[in-house]
């Protein structure tokens, strides 16, 4: 896998929005169901779970089972496979707006290099507990550039 962007920098998030800014509605996906439009309301998922408390924190069990077996998949460095299963909190099934989504998540994108690397460094996350800057940019990342790739941006 490439190097993944650096979502902290002004410069690399102006190539990811780039990225974004190629898709269009019609755009159909180089694997999987979902439509672009639920792509992207899919990929503001992790950023809502940041953002808003619009998604409950799973019990402890359950969290305790993320952080042991899920994890290492979501912040290390191996890239997702294709076509591979997502968390129910994820699944997108219903139509949604195609402009208001790619709006929405460019503004996540923006407002995660707005607040900065200090503001994620230890920065609980729902599922997996503390990470460092650098674990969340590769989850914020590596999520953006699979999903981009599946729609061939």
């Amino acid at each position: 896998m490439a190097a993944l962007p650096d979502l902290f920098d002004a410069s690399e998030v102006a190539r990811t929005i780039a990225r974004l800014r190629t898709l269009d509605a019609a755009r159909a996906p180089l694997w999987g169901r979902m439509t672009v439009a639920q792509m992207l309301a899919h990929c503001c998922v992790a950023y809502e779970m940041v953002y808003t408390t619009t998604h409950p924190r799973p019990n402890p069990l359950m969290r305790w089972v993320l952080r042991a077996f899920v994890k290492q998949g979501v912040v290390g460095p191996k890239p997702y496979p294709k076509s591979s299963p997502t968390a129910p909190a994820f699944r997108i099934t219903d139509q949604r707006e195609f402009e208001a989504e790619r709006a929405r998540l460019i503004a996540y994108v923006e407002r995660v290099a707005r607040d900065g690397r200090a503001a994620f460094e230890g920065r609980e996350s729902l599922s997996f507990g503390p990470l460092t800057a650098a674990e969340w940019n590769t989850l914020f990342a590596k999520h953006l550039d699979h999903h981009l790739r599946q729609f061939g941006a």
